[in-house]
């Protein structure tokens, strides 16, 4: 599909600010007879989904398989192909070469629940440079203006946002919800997802009631080693702020694989 650069730079605006892994395909060089000239340009998703043209064809098809490589692979490529017979099995007998760019998003949040913590949550993200997505029934708190850099501001039942939402590997959520009935419902939903991690809020007596109460389902989240409840790490602070900022070390240590003691110890 041709588009005019605005709108192919929307687009991949768009998907790095949702942390979706894309590669952008550009054509640096185009010799003799070629589909498409010099600085036309595809973006690729992994799921071979594309927007915009490097010119159509076995060209197009090889620069995408290519591209998915790429993307796989998390790092950037240059490609040259022959528009020959012998080559792609063309006959517009050019040349051209083509980098692909990746952008692969290392982690993105959702935040169940749009509360004073999660906010708080959202604003240090934006921070670290994690995109996120917040969900929340109540509209006087899940709005732009309260979460003006979320790639996706979900005003529905956070269970429910998270259950139509593309969550994979790289997807930490965090459950900040009003009440223990909320989390609980969030809980059961993520732990049937494929995130990476599981964070929910609560008290050391509110946790094992809301863990019961699954057991009772035949859902054990004790068993789940994704799952982490209370949420954050033993730093101890109680306003929003200080609670935002426990529970996001706790992800970048898991994130990183790393073991959150004192740089001055290590």
């Amino acid at each position: 599909m041709q588009m005019d650069d605005a709108e192919l730079f929307k687009s991949l605006h768009e998907a790095i600010r949702a942390g979706q892994d894309v590669a952008l395909a550009t054509v640096i060089s185009a010799d003799g007879s070629t589909p498409r000239g010099s600085g036309s340009k595809m973006l690729v998703y992994p799921d071979g989904r594309i927007e915009g043209t490097v010119g159509g064809g076995k060209l197009e098809a090889a620069c995408l398989q290519e591209a998915r490589a790429a993307l796989a692979a998390g790092r950037n490529k240059k490609v040259a192909y022959s528009l020959t017979p012998d080559g792609l099995g063309m006959e517009c007998s050019g040349k051209n070469e083509i980098f692909i760019e990746v952008f692969v998003g290392r982690i993105r949040l959702f935040v169940l629940g749009a509360g004073h913590v999660g906010q708080k949550i959202a604003e240090l993200a934006t921070v670290a440079g994690i995109p996120y997505a917040v969900a929340d029934d109540r509209s006087e708190f899940a709005n732009r203006e309260r979460f003006p850099k979320a790639s996706a501001v979900h005003v529905e039942s956070p269970d429910a946002a998270l259950r139509a939402a593309r969550v994979d590997e790289k997807t930490y959520v965090v459950i900040v919800t009003r009440g223990h009935l909320l989390d609980k419902e969030c809980l059961e939903a993520a732990l049937k997802t494929k995130a990476a991690y599981i964070g929910m809020i609560g008290s050391k007596s509110k946790v094992p009631v809301v863990i019961s109460q699954l057991n009772k389902k035949g859902i054990h989240p004790e068993k789940d080693p994704r799952v982490y409840a209370p949420v954050g790490l033993d730093i101890s602070g109680k306003s929003p702020g200080e609670i935002a900022v426990s529970v996001m070390a706790e992800i970048l240590k898991v994130s990183y694989g790393r073991s959150g003691k004192h740089l001055r110890d290590l």
